[in-house]
């Protein structure tokens, strides 16, 4: 279903993020986010430019790549800022390195959150996070399922052990509802 027909309007901002991930030959795979902010008009930067960003052309450019294994364990993280609206901003990138060693699993939203706000880090590349590890997770799915055959489990409604998703296709772990408790 489309969203309704919005009120008359004008183009302001676009925010393209773009996550892919890639099995490679040793076995384990590579996450690429890529974040790009656009305006449709000139933006006054005293730090790019000439002092402006023109209409079009990024204000923020920058990208994370993580590489995990089936168990999605962090080997190793890279972040890079080719864009940005001032001069300091990249240096905070290799910050981005401290992903490694971390798990993507429960807790993980708050640990990067820990690590990488505020001033200790880039609040878009922290944004960008949450979709590298969602993309992490669905790269990697068809391989997982094999090595471990629990679902996520009460991580969303289709998986809710009561859930007829549940019943269907995992039918060992489908817990019916108990309506006594109401």
């Amino acid at each position: 279903m489309p969203l309704p027909e919005p009120t008359e309007r004008s183009l302001a901002h676009t925010r393209n993020v773009v996550c892919r991930g890639y099995k490679r030959a040793d076995g384990l795979w590579d996450i690429e986010g890529h974040l790009v902010d656009t305006k449709t008009y000139d933006m006054q930067m005293s730090e790019r430019n000439n002092g402006v960003i023109p209409a079009g052309e990024p204000l923020h450019n920058m990208a994370i790549r993580i590489t995990v294994d089936l168990q999605l364990n962090i080997h190793d993280a890279i972040a890079v800022m080719d864009d940005t609206p001032f001069r300091i901003c990249p240096s905070i990138a290799e910050r981005f390195s401290l992903l490694k060693g971390l798990q993507i699993a429960r807790g993980f939203t708050r640990k990067t959150r820990e690590l990488f706000g505020g001033i200790n880090g880039c609040t878009h590349l922290l944004e960008l996070l949450g979709p590298v590890a969602t993309t992490a997770f669905q790269a990697t799915h068809q391989e997982r399922q094999y090595i471990d055959d629990l679902p996520m489990l009460n991580s969303c409604h289709a998986f809710a052990e009561d859930s007829s998703v549940v019943k269907q296709h995992w039918p060992q772990y489908y817990q019916p509802h108990d309506d006594s408790e109401l």
